[in-house]
């Protein structure tokens, strides 16, 4: 039996990522993980950095890095305001491994004038990155 879809949009400031019917997406809303599958309630919630995984038709998966934005959800349509978004497979690792060194530098930094909250969401922007790429290494072997 076939799932039964919803039509979903992926969009950043740059351009469209993602437009078609998904069986489901999960993404890290400002209170916890979502799962969204077709029939759910609709909902208005802000996102957190991290994974947008969406599940296609025949189960088929994309992971995509988000740096934060907006989640829509509406009886047949579900749309993701992303700040930035990037698919797993354009995610630069070394780029995303150097800005995780650099604001754990600048967390362990000896001066007072270290700004810790945009330090930490500098690192949680990098770690989301690299799981992203980690997870795509997986689901490919």
């Amino acid at each position: 039996m076939a799932e039964i879809t919803f039509h979903l949009d992926v969009v950043s400031a740059e351009e469209m990522l993602f437009s078609g019917r998904v069986e489901s997406v999960q993404v890290s809303g400002a209170e916890g993980e979502l799962g969204i599958r077709h029939g759910h309630a609709p909902l208005l919630t802000s996102i957190k950095p991290g994974i947008v995984r969406l599940i296609k038709l025949h189960g088929a998966e994309e992971l995509m890095y988000i740096s934060g934005g907006m989640l829509e959800v509406q009886p047949e349509n579900v749309t993701v305001l992303a700040d930035t978004a990037i698919r797993a497979e354009d995610i630069d690792e070394a780029k995303a491994q150097e800005a995780k060194r650099a604001a754990e530098a600048k967390m362990n930094g000896k001066s007072g004038d270290v700004d810790y909250a945009e330090a930490i969401a500098e690192l949680a922007k990098a770690m989301a990155q690299l799981r992203v790429v980690e997870l795509t290494r997986k689901n490919y072997r």
